[in-house]
């Protein structure tokens, strides 16, 4: 198995070389600018956020994040205040997926693996007991909070979501594409868009079963963050598969515009029925698929852990709107 590849260390700004000279005696601190020092400053700053957020994706806790952010997204744009132990279970149950369906990923294959892949399969003895750990609070949360009949019909969601995991990952594996493929085009990424619709509607389910009426409320947003979700795994995909941009066909980009354009329609339509809220989620969901198409055309300037961790933060933007109340 592979590991991680030494990252080299990079190279030292004006700011900080000045200020080790500072530092080392080689120059009095009147030499230096207090610009200089600031920039310095900045760039630590900057550092230490960037190693942060790296580990963040990097631990698998990029998932669960923005699962938690969307079902109390949902619930904000309706009016709903949802118990504190959906959220948990969400984050849990979410957390243990991702880290098992990295670790399989691991596991199984010898090439084309990427960081996050790498830096679970090294650290599998602590991830592993955390996994199951994970999985168990998530399951006492369900049997001592949830009631019966929404845990049969949240159920059906969990079964889709086993059968997905199981199939992507059993011996004889079940291709998405070869199983669509008398009703979709042959280059459609049916793949990215079932992770797309299990995980929008895992963060939906929780709203939904408590609306009493009006449920069609809830169409427009999502639909939008189905998109959205499948915006973020095609790029991807598209990203990793093809890392210089002369190698892709731009389509991401055209895709993330087209999106942000029907998001921001769709917001104005919400708006103009009186749901400011719904109207407001989907302009966060319209604003993180213009920030995904800002990326793509970035892509190439920055790294791969980095770029995998950016494109999972602009999916927090609606952390804008719970802030605000």
């Amino acid at each position: 198995m592979a590991t991680l590849s030494t990252v080299p260390a990079p190279k030292k700004t004006t700011a900080q070389a000045s200020l080790g000279r500072v530092l080392s005696g080689q120059v009095s601190s009147g030499q230096v600018s207090s610009s200089q020092v600031a920039s310095f400053a900045w760039a630590r700053v900057a550092g230490g956020f960037s190693h942060l957020a790296a580990l963040w994706h990097l631990t698998s806790l990029d998932a669960p994040t923005v699962a938690v952010t969307w079902a109390l997204a949902f619930a904000w744009a309706v009016h709903i205040s949802l118990p504190i132990w959906l959220p948990a279970i969400l984050a849990l149950t979410t957390w243990t997926i991702y880290i098992g369906d990295r670790l399989l990923d691991a596991k199984r294959a010898q090439h084309s693996l990427r960081a996050r892949h790498h830096f679970h399969w090294r650290h599998h003895r602590i991830f592993v007991p955390v996994a199951i750990a994970s999985a168990l609070a998530a399951l006492a949360l369900v049997l001592y909070y949830m009631p019966i009949a929404a845990r049969t019909r949240n159920s059906v969601l969990a079964a889709v979501t086993l059968a997905y995991f199981t199939g992507v990952h059993s011996d004889r594996r079940i291709s998405v594409r070869s199983f669509f493929a008398r009703i979709v085009p042959a280059n459609f990424p049916m793949k990215e868009l079932l992770v797309g619709v299990i995980f929008t509607l895992a963060c939906a389910v929780p709203t939904l079963t408590r609306m009493i009426t009006n449920r069609v409320e809830m169409l427009l947003p999502i639909l939008c963050f189905i998109a959205l979700a499948w915006l973020n795994c095609r790029a991807i995909e598209v990203w990793e598969t093809a890392p210089e941009r002369q190698l892709r066909s731009g389509r991401t980009f055209l895709a993330a515009m087209v999106l942000m354009s029907i998001a921001l329609f769709s917001a104005g339509i919400a708006v103009g029925f009186h749901q400011l809220h719904a109207g407001a989620l989907l302009a966060s969901g319209a604003l993180s698929a213009g920030l995904i198409g800002i990326l793509d055309r970035n892509s190439c300037s920055l790294s791969p852990v980095m770029l995998r961790t950016i494109v999972d933060l602009v999916l927090l933007t609606p952390l804008i709107l719970l802030a605000i109340g």
